[in-house]
């Protein structure tokens, strides 16, 4: 079934306003006003044409919103994501503990020209090297800490104590190095200074003044925010950050973020390149990427963006899944940027409004192919399959086909625990299980969506969908006797996206 957003109204104004007034009843959110593309110089036409692009050429699109004038103009979520979950931003995290930073210094609880150790004398080695010695908070921002190799970023290992111990080769402020540990420094250092994590401190200050209302960050072993990854908001967080900035830190009448900050923050301060066509060498500031065309940006992995354009007045907000980031910035610049060049108000088009209002309203990830049940399939299913020590962790796996149905019940009885995925044909249906996606994203409990399909009587296919984070799973079950060999393969993963293949024996039948 489609999720829809529930702030789509069509763009019909009087109804619009009172779609947008009725959400924020409902959601208790303070959301972005809405508008039509053509009212704030922009042609529906084009919108439609970026939605294709990336529908078509980045492979696993999530969620999008595009920001004009300070007015939503266009938003859609992929099935099964939807608008009121929150989504793993990964990096543009960072973006995030940069503004805690920004917003210390400005209450005077710290300088960019203070020396890391100065805060952290009890985590400094017995005997520092100059260059550390040397290392300011401007060189975690700018990451120029003078690392030749990354610090451990992983929950259970980074801390103030493992970033300090590590070597520092380089003068601070002179050699680039991408370096999430770094920017966990930041988070530890605002806990220091204000006595708060970076989640509770930008709570009164960022998050609830813009209506973001259930940021969850993830903690090291020692309850310090990660910083450099770990936050999940939802989609028009995402956007309304972006406007933050754009705005140069004003939020209705408020400051909430020095102007000052917000130049150098989104400035480029270091060279990180000399390619002129990469996304990644236009210069770096303080957690955010100086862009092609003027603009700048936080990301994530896996296509995670705030795309902020200052001279086209527009935010664009996407989350996705792909291993492609540059494609996303490209389709970015090839579809809308065209567009994006006058201010004016253009002529009403009703016909290229609607087909995009249901072209948004229609966005779906690929659900699994092939057939409800196929004339063997209660032969296959409806039993439980045992499997040896395996790396997944997989104790056993019970297959039931529910009768008079489309629904099929996947129970992994996976390290001590069990989860159920439900899936559904030619629909999206939600349950519970885990996601294996490396040392950034351990393996942990998630939020599911299911769909299935029997691509013949002995093979069925199912889709997986954590659909507050990037991460899908595809799991090919293949039926011989009293045997299952399961296939499982990630659309993206911090190491390979092939899990090792198994092989179960049938224990039981289950009862209908």
């Amino acid at each position: 079934m489609q999720t829809r957003n529930p702030c789509w109204c069509g763009w019909r104004g009087i109804a619009a306003a009172w779609c947008v007034s009725l959400c924020s009843v409902l959601l208790g959110a303070a959301p972005l006003p809405r508008s039509t593309p053509e009212a704030q110089g922009v042609a529906s036409g084009a919108v439609l044409a970026l939605v294709e692009a990336l529908d078509k050429e980045v492979e696993s699109m999530h969620s999008l919103m595009i920001v004009r004038h300070g007015q939503v103009i266009a938003e859609g979520w992929w099935t099964p994501y939807g608008s009121e979950h929150n989504h793993v931003l990964f990096s543009l995290s960072k973006s995030f503990t940069s503004t805690a930073v920004g917003m210390a210094v400005a209450e005077g609880k710290l300088s960019i020209d203070d020396r890391v150790m100065s805060h952290f004398p009890g985590d400094m080695p017995s005997a520092p090297g100059e260059n550390l010695k040397a290392m300011r908070v401007r060189d975690l921002l700018t990451m120029s800490t003078g690392h030749q190799d990354e610090p451990p970023t992983s929950p259970d290992q980074v801390s103030a104590q493992s970033f300090l111990a590590m070597p520092v080769p380089h003068k601070p402020g002179t050699h680039f190095k991408y370096n999430t540990a770094a920017t966990f420094m930041l988070s530890a250092l605002v806990q220091k200074v204000t006595g708060q994590t970076v989640a509770d401190y930008l709570r009164p200050r960022l998050f609830e003044p813009l209506g973001i209302e259930r940021p969850v960050w993830d903690a090291n072993f020692q309850g310090i925010s990660l910083g450099g990854y770990g936050l999940r908001v939802r989609t028009e967080d995402i956007a309304k950050f972006g406007q933050l900035y754009l705005q140069g830190g004003r939020w209705e009448g408020k400051t909430l973020l020095t102007p000052e900050w917000v130049a150098l923050a989104t400035s480029r301060q270091v060279s990180n390149g000399s390619n002129p066509d990469s996304e990644w060498d236009q210069g770096y500031g303080f957690q955010f990427w100086r862009c092609r065309h003027g603009a700048y940006r936080g990301d994530g992995a896996f296509g995670q963006f705030s795309v902020v354009m200052p001279s086209q007045d527009t935010v664009v907000a996407i989350t996705s899944g792909t291993g492609k980031m540059g494609k996303v910035l490209e389709v970015i610049w090839d579809k809308l940027l065209p567009a994006l060049q006058q201010s004016a108000t253009l002529p009403v088009d009703r016909t290229a409004q609607e087909a995009l209002r249901r072209r948004l309203a229609t966005l779906e990830v690929a659900p699994a192919r092939g057939t409800a049940a196929p004339g063997q399939a209660a032969t296959a299913c409806n039993g439980r399959y045992a499997f040896a020590t395996n790396p997944l962790g997989w104790e056993s796996l019970a297959v039931q086909l529910e009768p008079g149905t489309k629904r099929l019940n996947l129970t992994i009885q996976d390290r001590g625990k069990t989860f159920t995925l439900t899936s559904g044909h030619g629909q999206w249906l939600r349950g519970r299980g885990t996601v294996a996606a490396g040392v950034l994203a351990p393996r942990a409990e998630e939020p599911m969506a299911g769909t299935y399909g029997w691509e013949n009587d002995t093979t069925c296919v199912v889709k997986a969908c954590a659909y507050e984070t990037p991460f899908h799973i595809t799991y090919r079950l293949t039926f011989a006797g009293d045997q299952v060999t399961v296939q499982a393969q990630n659309n993206v993963a911090f190491g390979p996206t092939e899990h090792p293949t198994l092989t179960g024996r049938r224990t039981a039948a289950m009862r209908e």
